[in-house]
C-alpha cells in the first residue's frame, strides 16, 4: 500500500509534510489493526511525529537476512531517533552505514571493483581530512585499505562469514549420515532379499517376470523412503529452528532472526534426495535377488547355496564401508568435543562464575560528564548494599563481548608505537572480575582528568612498552588519533592478562583507563556485578533501582558472563553438539544395521550350524566361528575408517582449539567404541545360532 520513501523525504527536517515512514505488514496489523486507511496516519517516534506513507508486504525483509525491520525511516531522521547522538554529524568517526548499490546495465562486478580501487585513495583522503594531521588517511594508505564490492543478492550479514565454514561442515555431516543410512538399509534389504530368494523363485515359476519382481521390491523401498522423508519433513521445522537458535549469538541488544521455514527449494531438494536414495538402497538388492537361476533358487535346503553365499563380497563390503563411515563420524565428534571441553577449561585470567552484566543506554537522559559519572558511583553503591551482591564496577567493554577498542601507545623504550587493546573501567573492576593486581594500585573515584591521566597496563602491555624495567610510575603517550590526542598517562598498576574478545584468542596487550577521566558526554557503561546467589532476584532489584534512580532510560538488559562466553564460541559449540549427535546416531544405526544384516545371514546358515552341532561341534566353538567371521568385517572397516579419518580430520583443524587431529586417545577411544558396538551386534546372532536344536534345524529342511 502507498509509496516508497523518496529523495524529497530524506531531507533535514523531513519533507514538506514532515518526516515520513514506511512500515511493515506485521507492524501495520499489530499497531493499526490492519486498518485500510493507515496511509497518512501519524506515528510518534522519539517524541517526533512521523507520517505513514507506505506498507511493505510481509515477504520483504530488507537487505539484512538476519533482521526483520518493522519501520523504515529516512536517513536524515537518524539524529531525531537516536538523539542526542548524531551519527550523521559524526562523519567518518561514526561507522554505521552499509553501502548498497545497483549495477548499471552491462557493468560487471570486476569493472565495479576496478573503479572502486581507482578512487579508494581519494575517498580515504576526503574522509580522513578531519582527523588530526591526516593520521587516519596515512595509516589507511600504509595498510592498503580500499573499497571492495561483493554480490548483494543474498543480503549482508556478518553471520555468513562467521558460520559459513561450520555450516558447510554440518552439511557434510548430514551427507555422511545420509550415506551411512543408505548403506545400512542397502545391507538390510540385501540380506532380506536373499532370505526371500525361494519366495521370489516361486513367483517366477508361477509366471511373474523379473521386471515385475524388481518393481515390487522397488515399491517396498519407496515406501520406506516415503515414510522416512515424511518423518524428516515433519521434524525439519523444529530441528532447523533449534539450529538457528544455536547459531545466533545471545548478545545484549541484538535481535537477530533466521528464516527457517520450508520453501519449494527445500521440498524439491528433499524429494530429489528421496528419489536418489530409493534407487540407491532398493535397486541393487532387487536386481541381485532376481538374478539367480530358477532351478538353483528353488532347490530344497539352503546348504546348496552355502558355497555361493560365502563368496558374496558386496554385503560384506557394504558392512565394512558402514563401519568405516561411522568411525569417521565418531573420530570427528571426539575431536570437536575435546576441543570444546578444552575451550571451556582454558584460563581466562578472570573468574566468570557469578558475574552479571547490566547494559545501560544513557543517551536520552539529562545527566552529562562528571554528573553522570557520579550517578554510576551512586548506583554502584546502592546495588552493593543489596543482598547477594559482593561488589559492583563498570566497564565500557566487558570481556567476551566481541567488541574491541585499540589504540597505539608508545614510550621512549618501546621503539615506536605499539597496538594495545583499551578499556575504560571504574574502581573495583579488577576486584570484581578477580583479575590480580601484580603491582601498584587501583583507580579512585576522586581521580578526574584535572588530577592527571592514569592508566593501568596488563602484564603483556607492560612487557611490550617497558621491556627493560618496571612499568609502574612510568609515562605512556597516546597515539595522536586516540581519544586524548597526544595525551600522556601515568602508569599506576600492572594487572594480569585476560582473554579480551573471545576464548580462542590469546590474551592481548591491554590498557585500562578510568571512567572518571573520560571526556565522553553521555557514556553508556556496563555494570559488572559479582553476585553470590541466583541472578533472578538480582535482576528484579537492579530494575527497581534503575526505575527509581534513572526513570528516563530504557529498562537495562541483563546477561551473565557465562552466557557471553557461550556466545563467543557459538560456532564451536554448535559443531561439537551436532557432531556428537551424529556420532551417537551413527553408532546406533551401525549397531542396528550390523545386527540385522548378520542376523539374516546367520539365520540362513541354520541347517549348516545344526549339522555341525549334530556332528559334535561344541556350541562355544560355533559361537566363536560366527563371531570371528562377523567381527573380521568390523575390524577391516575400522582400519579403513581410521585411515580415512586421519586424512579427513585435517579439514577440522581450523575448528579445533589446543587439540591435535592425531590425538591417540581420541582415535583409540573411537575405535574402542565402534568395536564394542560391532562386537555386541555380532555376538547376539552368534549366540542365537549356537542355541539351535540340530534336530529341528535338519527337520526344517
Amino acid at each position: 500500500m502507498g509509496r516508497y520513501l523518496t529523495p524529497q523525504d530524506d531531507q533535514p527536517g523531513g519533507g514538506p509534510g514532515g518526516y515520513a515512514v514506511v512500515i511493515g505488514e506485521d507492524f501495520w496489523r499489530t499497531w493499526f489493526s490492519g486498518a485500510p486507511d493507515v496511509l497518512g496516519r501519524k506515528l510518534t517516534i522519539a517524541n517526533t511525529p512521523f507520517t505513514v506513507v507506505g506498507v511493505m508486504p510481509k515477504k520483504f525483509i530488507g537487505a539484512a537476512p538476519t533482521s526483520r525491520p518493522q519501520i523504515y525511516a529516512p536517513m536524515w531522521a537518524e539524529p531525531v531517533i537516536d538523539a542526542p547522538s548524531n551519527s550523521i554529524a559524526g562523519g567518518m568517526h561514526s561507522w554505521w552505514l552499509t553501502v548498497i548499490a545497483r549495477h548499471k546495465p552491462g557493468v560487471s562486478l570486476e569493472q565495479t571493483n576496478a573503479a572502486l580501487s581507482a578512487i579508494s585513495g581519494s575517498i580515504v583522503d576526503e574522509v580522513g581530512a578531519d582527523t588530526t594531521g591526516g593520521e587516519w588517511a596515512a595509516d589507511a594508505r600504509k595498510h592498503h585499505l580500499h573499497f571492495v564490492a561483493e554480490p548483494g543478492a543474498k543480503g549482508y550479514t556478518y553471520l555468513r562469514a562467521m558460520f559459513v565454514k561450520p555450516l558447510v561442515a554440518v552439511f557434510c555431516l548430514c551427507g555422511a549420515m545420509l550415506l551411512l543410512a543408505c548403506l545400512n538399509l542397502a545391507s538390510l534389504l540385501m540380506a532380506r532379499a536373499a532370505a526371500r530368494e525361494r519366495e521370489l523363485a516361486t513367483r517366477l515359476a508361477m509366471g511373474a517376470t523379473r521386471r515385475r519382481l524388481v518393481q515390487q521390491l522397488m515399491v517396498e523401498s519407496l515406501l520406506i523412503a516415503l515414510l522416512g522423508t515424511a518423518a524428516g519433513v515433519g521434524a525439519a521445522p523444529f530441528v532447523s529452528s533449534l539450529l538457528a537458535r544455536m547459531i545466533l549469538p545471545r548478545y545484549p541488544g541484538m535481535s537477530l532472526v533466521l528464516d527457517t521455514t520450508l520453501d519449494l527449494r527445500v521440498l524439491f531438494f528433499v524429494a530429489l534426495i528421496a528419489i536418489v536414495t530409493t534407487a540407491l538402497i532398493g535397486l541393487v538388492p532387487a536386481l541381485r535377488a532376481t538374478s539367480k537361476s530358477l532351478n538353483e533358487q528353488i532347490k530344497s535346503g539352503s546348504n546348496a547355496t552355502m558355497t555361493r553365499e560365502r563368496t558374496r563380497l558386496l554385503p560384506r563390503v557394504l558392512m565394512g564401508l558402514e563401519v568405516a563411515l561411522a568411525l569417521i563420524l565418531v573420530v570427528g565428534a571426539g575431536l570437536l568435543a575435546t576441543s570444546l571441553t578444552r575451550l571451556y577449561s582454558t584460563g581466562l585470567g578472570f573468574e566468570p562464575k557469578g558475574i552479571v552484566n547490566i547494559n545501560f543506554e544513557m543517551n536520552k537522559q539529562s545527566l552529562d560528564g562528571q554528573a553522570l559519572v557520579r550517578w554510576y558511583q551512586q548506583f554502584g553503591d546502592a546495588l552493593t548494599r543489596q543482598p547477594g551482591v559482593a561488589s559492583v564496577s563498570f566497564a565500557s567493554i566487558p570481556p567476551m563481548s566481541g567488541e574491541t577498542w585499540d589504540s597505539d601507545l608508545h614510550t621512549p623504550s618501546s621503539s615506536g608505537d605499539r597496538d594495545v587493546y583499551m578499556n575504560a573501567v571504574s574502581p573495583n573492576y579488577f576486584l570484581t572480575m578477580r583479575i590480580p593486581i601484580l603491582a601498584g594500585r587501583d583507580f579512585q573515584w576522586n581521580e578526574t582528568a584535572a588530577s592527571g591521566l592514569k592508566i593501568i597496563l596488563s602484564e603483556s602491555a607492560a612487557r611490550t612498552l617497558f621491556p627493560n624495567g618496571s612499568a609502574v610510575g612510568q609515562r605512556v603517550t597516546g597515539w595522536k588519533g586516540s581519544t586524548y590526542a597526544g595525551a600522556t598517562y601515568e602508569v599506576i598498576a600492572v594487572v594480569g592478562d585476560i582473554r579480551y574478545r573471545s576464548i580462542q584468542e590469546d590474551p592481548p596487550a591491554e590498557g585500562y583507563v578510568a571512567i572518571t577521566q573520560s571526556e565522553e558526554h553521555k557514556p553508556s557503561y556496563t555494570a559488572v556485578i559479582r553476585s553470590v546467589g541466583p541472578a533472578t532476584p538480582l535482576a528484579a532489584v537492579a530494575r527497581a533501582l534503575v526505575a527509581r534512580m534513572a526513570p528516563d532510560i530504557p529498562a537495562p538488559v541483563m546477561t551473565t558472563l557465562n552466557s557471553r562466553i557461550d556466545g563467543s564460541i557459538g560456532a564451536e559449540r554448535m559443531m561439537a553438539t551436532l557432531a556428537v549427535f551424529f556420532a551417537v546416531s551413527a553408532l546406533l544405526v551401525t549397531g542396528i544395521g550390523l545386527y540385522g544384516t548378520l542376523a539374516y545371514a546367520t539365520a540362513r546358515r541354520t541347517s549348516e550350524i545344526g549339522i555341525r552341532i549334530a556332528l559334535g561341534a561344541q556350541r562355544l566353538r560355533v559361537v566363536a566361528m560366527i563371531f570371528r567371521e562377523n567381527v573380521w568385517v568390523a575390524v577391516c572397516g575400522s582400519a579403513l575408517g581410521l585411515g580415512i579419518a586421519l586424512f579427513a580430520s585435517r579439514v577440522l583443524a581450523s575448528f579445533l582449539y589446543n587439540t591435535s587431529v592425531r590425538d591417540p586417545w581420541i582415535l583409540l577411544g573411537s575405535v574402542a567404541a565402534l568395536t564394542l558396538i560391532a562386537s555386541a551386534a555380532s555376538m547376539i546372532p552368534a549366540i542365537r545360532a549356537a542355541s539351535v536344536d540340530p534336530m529341528k534345524a535338519l527337520r526344517a529342511e
